[in-house]
């Protein structure tokens, strides 16, 4: 299986490193791919051994970098590169403006860990990719996302479901230009 780019950082803040996936960072996305947390908020991507975590990697940041020029970025401590959570800019075919997307580690919550990864990608949409609209979908029951995007200048824009079976979500929108 082919290995992903180079490790290199594209944003950093104080706290933060965040930078695109590899199927080397595999163990890391298993694990919290399959915290209750996610699943109950995000869903389950049926990502149950190491090797399910590398196609992953590989079909969606990977594949998202190649064809958009963004996706998901690993976010990672500052100083000792520590794994805590993903954070980035998707494209879904569902929704007419590219949308942010960020889940941590429950051991990193309440840490202002996810609105500084989330408040550095929201700047590096504007600034670099020029995106002129940033979306965002949440789980109606995911109260603390949404205060989340609240801080970060979103606002709420509909409930809406992105398929006819799946679940209702919460749409925001934020206008970066």
């Amino acid at each position: 299986m082919r290995r992903g780019a180079a490790v290199t950082n594209l944003l950093a803040t104080a706290r933060l490193c965040l930078r695109r996936l590899t199927t080397a960072d595999a163990p890391f996305i298993l694990q919290l791919l399959n915290e209750p947390s996610f699943i109950q908020n995000i869903g389950d991507r049926g990502v149950r051994t190491v090797e399910d975590a590398e196609v992953y990697i590989l079909d969606g940041p990977i594949a998202s970098y190649e064809r958009f020029g963004f996706g998901l970025y690993l976010v990672e401590l500052a100083g000792t590169a520590a794994p805590i959570g993903i954070c980035g800019v998707l494209q879904r075919t569902e929704l007419p403006s590219p949308d942010i997307g960020f889940a941590f580690l429950p051991a990193y919550w309440s840490q202002g860990f996810a609105f500084e990864a989330a408040a550095a990608v929201r700047e590096y949409a504007r600034d670099v990719l020029r995106i002129p609209e940033l979306l965002a979908i949440v789980n109606p029951s995911n109260v603390s996302s949404m205060r989340l995007l609240d801080r970060l200048g979103f606002t709420w824009r509909e409930s809406t479901r992105l398929t006819p079976v799946a679940d209702e979500v919460k749409l925001y929108s934020c206008r970066l230009v």
